[in-house]
């Protein structure tokens, strides 16, 4: 239902100050002096407890400890008395973040920098999009690749090759990132392919048809390139390892943040994800793995509090043990498109000058 029904109006009630921290930790208030509500809960990815508001005269209050994170996205779950239920951003607080669905409330402690190439200038580009047939789907994969202007069509140059690639560039960025990288002198002219998901659950769940498609179909009817790098996020992260294992010669690194390596006894709760079996099944043969025809640079990042640290952690042991150079970066934040932005300059920037460097020698 909407949230009209149950938000309270800051034009017309007293609006309390925007979540700060005190001697105790983080403070959460929701004004509602018409005591039109009947609970409030903080909707949040940080694995907090006990995050149910008490009302206190006009208002609902919750004090938490701070987190092990530099910027909180936040939204509140607000209940009537009807049981009647909704979410809605924070009134007090107009610090937004975008995200996949839906714009989020957020805090920014003291110790959260925001990346300088934001507000860089970078090189012009120009975007094609793409659709490639591909019947091992049943269907069509469609995307776009972002070139720097200077860059001739015909010329070899590194590529990133993105699943999520709209989102990436429209959420966190990445497409500026590239560019102002490229304009500071820090990156060789380099190109992106914007992969769009389709349908994600199902391509992305270690799917061997996928695989096939993006390798067979797609990556022949890319500009040619020096170096390719898969990057992915969450599912994405997954299905580009899957691509590379099932064809070990098409990349040449990997960029992989906060990766859905699943396995039964670290991630039980996932059980419900269609794609489930098939996703531990194929997380399970790399672990098993005595051997990996193609080794190549990865680097994975993932939040202190995310579920999928730990089969992160686990991942970065297993990938070493088969002969990757991986870099494993835990960052202080969550599971969202802004927590990624940050963590690619200078990870993802650095795997791309290497390998640049590696392939020029």
């Amino acid at each position: 239902m909407s949230s009209a029904a149950l938000s309270t109006d800051p034009a017309t009630t007293t609006v309390p100050p925007a979540p700060g921290v005190d001697g105790h930790g983080v403070v959460f208030e929701l004004a509602d002096p018409y005591h039109r509500l009947a609970a409030v809960r903080l909707q949040q990815e940080l694995g907090l407890d006990g995050v149910v508001f008490a009302r206190e005269g006009p208002r609902w209050v919750l004090r938490v400890p701070r987190p092990p994170v530099d910027r909180i996205e936040y939204l509140y779950d607000i209940e009537d008395d009807n049981g009647r239920r909704s979410t809605i951003t924070d009134p007090a607080n107009p610090l937004r973040s975008p995200g996949a669905f839906g714009e989020k409330s957020v805090i920014e402690f003291a110790e959260y920098t925001r990346p300088a190439w934001l507000d860089a200038a970078g090189v012009d580009g120009d975007e094609r999009p793409f659709t490639v047939a591909a019947p091992r789907l049943g269907g069509e994969i469609r995307g776009s690749v972002w070139s720097p202007a200077q860059l001739a069509q015909d010329i070899a140059a590194p590529l990133l090759i993105v699943h999520d690639g709209p989102e990436f560039a429209a959420l966190g960025s990445l497409v500026h990132c590239v560019a102002a990288s490229i304009h500071a002198g820090a990156l060789p002219p380099t190109r992106v392919a914007l992969l769009a998901p389709g349908d994600r659950n199902a391509w992305y769940a270690a799917n061997p048809d996928y695989a096939d498609a993006l390798v067979r179909d797609v990556l022949p009817s890319l500009p040619p390139a020096t170096v390719r790098i898969g990057v992915g996020v969450s599912l994405g992260a997954l299905a580009m390892l899957h691509v590379h294992r099932s064809h070990p010669s098409w990349l040449d690194g990997l960029m992989l943040q906060s990766g859905s390596f699943f396995t039964p006894d670290l991630d039980g709760q996932e059980h419900h994800f269609s794609g489930f079996r098939t996703v531990t099944g194929f997380v399970a043969s790399v672990h098993e793995a005595e051997r990996d025809e193609h080794p190549v640079p990865t680097v994975l990042t993932c939040g202190v509090p995310e579920e999928n640290l730990a089969n992160n952690r686990r991942m970065a042991r297993t990938l070493e043990r088969l002969g990757y150079r991986v870099h494993l970066q835990a960052t202080r934040d969550a599971h969202n498109y802004t927590a990624w932005r940050d963590a690619l300059d200078p990870h993802l920037t650095s795997l791309i000058t290497a390998l640049s460097g590696r392939h020029a020698a």
